[in-house]
Order: structure tokens, then C-alpha cells, then sequence
């Protein structure tokens, strides 16, 4: 038993310190749009349209559109899109609209969602196909912006000659389950998508995140528009994917609360929203999410199991994992409001992301495609539509 434990704890333990030092070296490299060197106008004052799609967000979408009315920027519009909303959306977008400056806010109503299409995918088609701007920010219907937010991360776009922009949204959290499952899912992001490579041309890393993904418009035509994404879960994130494929600048940055976001409300919250999702990353295949399942746990559970399993330096290797971890938690802590102390409800989120991933595949599985906003998407027609 103690050879398993040597090199059980010897592999996790290197992953971790690996992981570790990668991100100590690159995190600080990301810019942090929200410090005093990027508190400036954007070179060449270019137009940016600002799109929000929104499906049935009465309770949200008054405070985002009030926000970003307010942006310290003289060169923007924004178009909110009400996707087929059976809610007060549409209404309260009009009387917003009503009261904004002339051209500042346009609303267009969707009744309808074609053959083919996912609805989120559909509505920033269709207002990217009426946006004036040199630059497209598509966002959430429940994202709060800071009034120097675009002007801030718009600066840094130019400066750095980017094609495509990701802003970390500051995440809003009431609870201590959602602290211990949002911090769970960074580390997770940490470890897997390595946010600090997504500059480097040389690498397959990419990012995109539907709080804050800006785009060059040339390039966002260049790439198809969303027409390409158009039957795709993860358009977010697929988004930066074809973006890095085709060889453009890609850049992620920091922005403290630039802009803000409450994604979840407790644990369970955290679980509802990956259940949509945790299956469409592992490719809607069974086999790979059961894969997916066990490395999740083999890598996150074991170092808090091996440690009181094994016996006398046999228990290194885990110490070493654990050691990394916590050093990560106390990374993301200087950057978001959950303490490093966390890192002791890791093993508790770990089961939980586990079962969430057995979740998803089961109900979309049992489904036999996934119910988004109260429409339903075959299985068959979401393995064709992924990028």
C-alpha cells in the first residue's frame, strides 16, 4: 500500500507544485485594468456596441441598463435584445429606452427563434447584424458596470492591440456555499485553462466569459459572426476558441469591481447553473464525463484522503499537493472576496462538482438534449452544433 501512496502522492503532488509555480510566474502578468495606469481615454475614441441579450430578466435588467447608460464613455450605444421574454422584460427595455438619450439604447424584440439556432446565440446575431460599432461588447442581462469600466478595458484593448478582450467579472456572494463552490470552480480554471497563456500565440489556451467578451468587429465577421456558434452551449467560451484558432490577439485581464455579477444564489445555485453546461464540456459524451469524474476526484479528494491514509514520508507527496493548493487559494484571495480559508471545504465542493457532473449527463441524457430559458435542444442537433 505505501508504493501506491509514493506514487500516487508523488504525481499529485508534482501536478499541484507544477501548476503553482506556472501561475505564480504568470498571473501577475495579466493586466489589472482597474489600477491608475489604464484610468485614461482610449486611443482613436473608437465606437463600441454594447450588446445584452435577455431572456425573461425583469428582476435584473433595469440595473444593468441604468449602468451602462452611465459609462464614462461619449462614443457607445447599446442594444438589449428581448428574447422571447414571457416576463415584463420587453417593457421595462422600452420605458429604459424611452427616457436614454437619443441613440444611446435600442430594443429589439425577438418573437420567434429560428430552425437551427440556441436562442442566446441568435439574439447577439441579430443585434450584432444593426450595431454602428468598431468594436462589439457582448454581455449579461444581469452584469453591473463601474462608469469607467469600457473606458478602462477598452484603453488596455488598443494599447495591447487585441482583437478580443476578457474582463473577470467580481463575483457577488451572499453565502458561504456560493464562496465555497465559486472558489472551487477557480481553482478548477486555474488548473485547467491557465488564463495567463491565453496571450501567447503558442499556445491552444483560450478564454471567453459572458460577463465581458469584446471583440474587434472585423475580426468577429472574419470569424463567421455568431452564425458559426449558432447551435453551441458554451458560446462563451467557444467564442474565445475560434478566436485563438484563427491566430488573433487574445487577452484576459483583471478589473477588481468593474463590473460585478451575482452568478449564483448558494451551493445548489452553483449546481442548478453547471448542470446546463458541465455535460456540453465533456462533449455530451458519457464515457468522457465519467472519465472526467474520476480525474476530478482523483485530483481535488485524494491529497485530503492520502494524507491521513498513508504512513511516514509516504504522506509527502500529498503534503505537496495540499501545500500548492492552499497556495493557490491564497493567490485567488487577493483577487476575489472569498478568504483563504476555504481551502478546508475543498473536499466538500469536490463531491459536489462530481455530482453536479454526474447531474448533468444523466438529465441531459434522460432529456435527451438540454431545456435552456424554456426551450428545448435535441442531443442530436447540440453534437452538431458544437465548435
Amino acid at each position: 500500500m505505501n508504493y501506491f501512496h509514493w506514487i500516487t502522492g508523488c504525481a499529485l503532488g508534482l501536478a499541484w507544485l507544477w501548476r503553482l509555480a506556472d501561475a505564480a510566474r504568470g498571473v501577475p502578468k495579466i493586466a489589472d485594468v482597474s489600477d491608475a495606469e489604464w484610468d485614461r481615454k482610449p486611443p482613436g475614441n473608437p465606437r463600441v456596441s454594447i450588446v445584452v441579450p435577455a431572456c425573461n430578466e425583469a428582476a435584473d435588467i433595469e440595473a444593468t441598463l441604468t449602468r451602462l447608460l452611465a459609462l464614462e464613455y461619449d462614443n457607445y450605444e447599446v442594444i438589449a435584445v428581448n428574447d422571447r421574454s414571457t416576463d415584463h422584460t420587453g417593457e421595462i427595455m422600452e420605458t429604459i429606452a424611452a427616457a436614454a438619450p437619443p441613440g444611446r439604447l435600442r430594443v429589439i424584440h425577438i418573437g420567434e427563434l429560428p430552425a437551427g439556432w440556441m436562442g442566446k446565440p441568435h439574439a447577439m446575431w441579430s443585434a450584432s447584424n444593426q450595431a454602428s460599432g468598431d468594436w462589439l461588447l457582448f454581455t449579461d442581462a444581469d452584469v453591473l458596470f463601474r462608469p469607467d469600466a469600457l473606458r478602462r478595458a477598452l484603453a488596455c484593448a488598443e494599447f495591447e492591440r487585441a482583437d478580443h478582450l476578457v474582463l473577470f467579472p467580481r463575483m457577488i456572494m451572499k453565502h458561504p456555499g456560493e464562496r465555497m463552490m465559486i472558489a472551487f470552480f477557480q481553482t478548477l480554471f486555474v488548473f485547467g485553462h491557465r488564463p495567463w497563456k491565453v496571450a501567447d500565440p503558442k499556445t491552444k489556451d483560450h478564454i471567453g466569459v459572458g460577463a465581458f467578451n469584446m471583440i474587434r468587429r472585423t475580426v468577429y465577421e472574419a470569424l463567421g459572426t455568431y452564425q458559426a456558434l449558432r447551435f453551441d452551449v458554451l458560446d462563451d467560451m467557444k467564442l474565445g476558441k475560434v478566436v485563438k484558432n484563427a491566430g488573433y490577439a487574445q487577452r484576459s485581464v483583471f478589473g477588481a469591481d468593474l463590473i460585478s455579477i451575482r452568478w449564483a444564489k448558494g451551493a445548489w445555485g452553483v449546481v442548478d447553473n453547471l448542470t446546463k453546461n458541465f455535460f456540453a464540456v465533456m462533449l455530451f459524451r458519457w464515457p468522457l464525463a465519467l472519465a472526467g469524474c474520476f480525474a476530478l476526484a482523483f485530483v481535488n479528494f485524494i491529497p485530503f484522503a492520502g494524507i491521513w491514509l498513508a504512513h511516514g514520508w509516504a504522506r509527502l507527496g500529498y503534503g505537496v499537493a495540499l501545500f500548492s493548493m492552499f497556495s493557490i487559494y491564497v493567490g485567488m484571495s487577493q483577487k476575489s472576496d472569498i478568504p483563504p480559508y476555504y481551502f478546508v471545504l475543498h473536499p466538500v465542493s469536490t463531491v459536489l462538482f462530481v455530482y453536479t457532473m454526474l447531474r448533468s449527463t444523466f438529465v441531459t441524457l434522460g432529456r435527451g438534449g438540454v431545456l435552456w430559458r424554456g426551450t428545448f435542444y435535441p442531443l442530436e442537433e447540440l453534437r452538431k452544433g458544437m465548435v
